[in-house]
């Protein structure tokens, strides 16, 4: 089924969460928002495109929660409350049934965190998806990067490597993804944003990141903000049933410390803050694990199980490298 791009829009709409602080959403130059008093407006955007961000054979549905997620994961990492976000979607041709599945997967995640559509812009060219999305913090409680402390300790959510897994074992010369293990593929093309976590960690972590571009690269990122050094436990770094099948424990480390697309929330918190996280995994059905701890320096030191520094052979995605 083949459409304009008016009708593409009507479609877009006929699909969008009600939140009584839009003013005006779709359908204007521009949409009319309500913020309510005390509270930061948290802004993040990230774009995916076709054999960059995900395989070429994913489908729809699978990139229109994976186009949200990844940017919910952002919000998740400052602590916000998730509220509005705007798509703009560049399509090779005005698919009506590629855009019926896109937006059944688009918006089951934003039913998930009552995140309304608010604008956007649709045209011609080769597939990518742009998404904006809109948080809402009280003044003063997001989280960032530079509020690590030295002698914290440092935590990681649920588990590590599976996407990045599904990827080196599933693609094939042509940008496809294979048939493999289904919790591998489920990780990398629908990950979990930690919405509830990131406000539970809110007066709680000093610093935190979500883990897209790999481990130790997000937690460098940690540690150049707050102008400290790192110390990890490879050891203690979680891993999932499905990983533990899939690779050897050489592969597998590496995967997990550095293959990102995790979107995973990476903290730091002080000492006396432990019992108080253990509550908070309870609370948010979030396994949490203690993975090493903020030191004097200004680099992250993955630390292999016989104690030695580890190396590894590529330090984390990078957008514009040659590989």
């Amino acid at each position: 089924m083949n459409t304009g791009e008016f009708d593409l829009i009507q479609q877009i709409r006929r699909h969008i969460v009600a939140r009584d602080d839009v003013v005006l959403g779709i359908g204007d130059d521009a949409a009319l928002l309500q913020l309510p008093a005390n509270r930061q407006l948290v802004v993040a955007m990230d774009t995916l495109n076709i054999g960059v961000h995900f395989p070429r054979n994913t489908t729809a549905a699978d990139i229109g929660w994976k186009a949200l997620a990844v940017n919910l994961s952002d919000l998740a990492a400052m602590g916000a409350e998730p509220a509005w976000c705007t798509l703009s979607l560049s399509l090779p041709e005005a698919d009506g049934d590629w855009l019926d599945g896109f937006l059944h997967g688009f918006t089951a995640l934003a039913r998930q965190h009552q995140i309304a559509l608010v604008g956007g812009d649709t045209t011609r060219g080769p597939l990518s998806v742009c998404v904006t999305v809109h948080g809402l913090v009280a003044s003063g409680e997001a989280l960032r990067r530079d509020g690590a402390r030295l002698g914290d300790d440092i935590w990681v959510s649920g588990s590590l490597g599976d996407a990045a897994a599904a990827l080196a074992l599933m693609l094939d010369e042509d940008g496809h993804l294979q048939d493999g293990d289904e919790a591998l593929r489920q990780r990398l093309n629908r990950p979990t944003p930690r919405v509830p976590l990131g406000r539970a960690l809110r007066g709680v972590a000093h610093a935190a990141i979500d883990v897209s571009d790999g481990l130790l690269a997000d937690l460098q990122h940690i540690c150049t903000a707050s102008d400290v050094g790192a110390r990890v436990q490879l050891a203690a770094l979680p891993a999932s049933d499905a990983l533990l099948r899939a690779v050897d424990p050489e592969r597998r480390q590496q995967l997990q410390a550095t293959g990102g697309d995790d979107y995973e929330l990476l903290f730091s918190a002080p000492v006396s803050a432990r019992q108080a996280i253990e509550g908070i995994a309870l609370a948010t059905l979030t396994p949490l694990q203690r993975i090493g701890g903020i030191v004097n320096g200004e680099r992250v030191v993955a630390l292999a199980a016989d104690g030695h520094e580890w190396q590894p052979s590529e330090p984390g995605y990078q957008h514009f490298s040659c590989r």
